[in-house]
């Protein structure tokens, strides 16, 4: 991929296709590329000087084909104009995950999947090499509030990856060190069931260099029968290779805790977010750190002043009156735990949650499980499904599952009424929940709970 002098990026503001994109800006070769919708993403990389459109124009695509590689996203829909332009004109091309493969070629990968918790999981990672004075690549998940980036880049021959598991995206990575945080059932419109899911991350781990590993978390089910690296698992709090014990809630939501591993123990840790799940992304990260050779004494100010993810239970108003939580979180799994590290954090307060489905697919196949999931906050506010790469589906809408859930306060309502249904509620504790372009209001919201104060 070295031997050309333009890349081109059809869906430039996706977060993984965006770090890519500053990737190769970075080295010096000339980059641009499409995207359907403005964002802080687009703008973001159009401030670092390269050029977005928001057109569907192949008049935009460099006329040089020999000299340009296309690097797309599978989200992007085939009969998209400059798709079909570049397929019938000879441009090199491949996915997303394929461009990732071949950057982590030749350099030690440290790779972490999972259904969810992979964004803060690597994110962390990556902060605790970079504290450490060892330094590492990053190819990130989301925007880390330490460096304000998708992309972090080392001298040091070290890359951490988010390792996605949609259209079996991780299979191009052959990590020396992986993380499997979770296998729950998701992308089904991929996958066709949960086997299929639970079979794809066993592939994966298989890819693992033999003499690196594999760290799963306790209870997490992967076929182990193709692995060759060594496997060892992570928990919370239950005995096993990497494990956290003695944790002591702190005022502020943290926790200090001794992490256990092979060989010995750390005491006095603590994450610099709240939230009993970040003490589990905590573990999970310093398993990778220690078996790839960090000092176990050099993990403490990493964890302790790891500042998160932006959209991973990023905290914005946090007063004993109001609060005001975002949270990415899409799946009925996901948003059980954030509404349960939010009850740990905010004892006693009435949590009222934001949700837009995202996806027909996912809202389809887990409606009840969204349904029950959202049951478990004081109130809700339901949002229409964010559709993203998907046609509508006949049957399938938010009232699937705003008519199974079983609290009583709840309100299904256009996103474009969101702002003026929140000035009509006395609220105590909001979250807002999704993948889709729910984070549009994030500004607006935060701006109208700070007018309360």
């Amino acid at each position: 991929m070295a031997d050309y002098n333009h890349y081109y990026f059809i869906g430039i503001g996706g977060i993984g296709m965006s770090a890519i994109a500053r990737y190769f800006h970075h080295r010096g070769f000339e980059v641009s590329g499409y995207d359907r919708t403005p964002s802080a993403l687009t703008h973001a990389l159009e401030n670092e000087g390269i050029a977005v459109h928001y057109e569907d124009d192949v008049t935009a695509i460099p006329g040089d084909a020999e000299h340009t590689f296309v690097i797309y996203t599978p989200a992007i829909p085939e009969d998209l104009g400059e798709m079909r332009f570049v397929r019938s004109h000879g441009y090199p091309m491949c996915k997303r995950s394929k461009a990732l493969g071949e950057i982590a070629r030749g350099q030690e990968c440290l790779a972490v999947s999972g259904t969810h918790g992979k964004t803060t999981t690597s994110t962390l990672l990556a902060h605790l090499l970079t504290v450490s004075g060892e330094g590492c690549s990053a190819f990130l998940g989301g925007i880390s509030k330490n460096y304000d980036t998708n992309l972090l880049l080392s001298k040091n021959p070290v890359l951490v990856a988010e390792a996605d598991e949609f259209d079996r995206s991780f299979l191009q990575l052959h990590p020396h060190i992986a993380v499997i945080t979770a296998t729950d059932a998701d992308h089904l419109d991929i996958y066709n069931d949960h086997a299929h899911v639970v079979e794809a991350f066993g592939e994966f781990a298989s890819q693992v260099d033999p003499d690196g590993a594999v760290i799963i978390k306790s209870g997490v089910e992967v076929p182990l029968d193709k692995i060759r690296a060594k496997v060892f698992r992570y928990a919370y709090d239950t005995s096993c290779d990497f494990f956290a014990s003695d944790i002591v809630p702190l005022p502020d939501g943290r926790f200090d805790f001794t992490l256990n591993y092979p060989g010995g123990t750390l005491a006095h840790c603590s994450v610099g977010i709240p939230g009993w799940v970040n003490v589990e992304n905590a573990v999970a990260a310093s398993a990778i750190a220690l078996l790839h050779g960090t000092e176990p004494e050099k993990l403490r100010e990493g964890l302790a002043t790891f500042q998160g993810v932006k959209r991973r239970f990023d905290i914005h108003v946090n007063t004993p009156h109001i609060a005001y939580i975002d949270d990415y979180a899409h799946h009925p799994n996901e948003i059980r735990a954030a509404i349960s590290s939010i009850r740990n954090i905010f004892p006693g307060r009435k949590i009222c949650g934001i949700f837009q489905p995202h996806l027909y697919t996912r809202t389809r196949d887990f409606a009840a499980d969204f349904a029950d999931a959202l049951s478990g906050l004081d109130s809700l506010i339901l949002l229409p499904i964010y559709p993203a790469r998907e046609e509508p589906i006949p049957g399938v809408t938010s009232d699937i599952i705003f008519d199974r859930v079983t609290i009583e306060d709840k309100v299904l309502i256009p996103k474009e009424e969101l702002m003026e249904h929140l000035k009509g509620r006395d609220l105590d504790c909001l979250v807002s929940f999704g993948a889709g372009d729910v984070d549009r209001f994030i500004e607006p919201i935060e701006t109208y709970i700070k007018s309360l104060i």
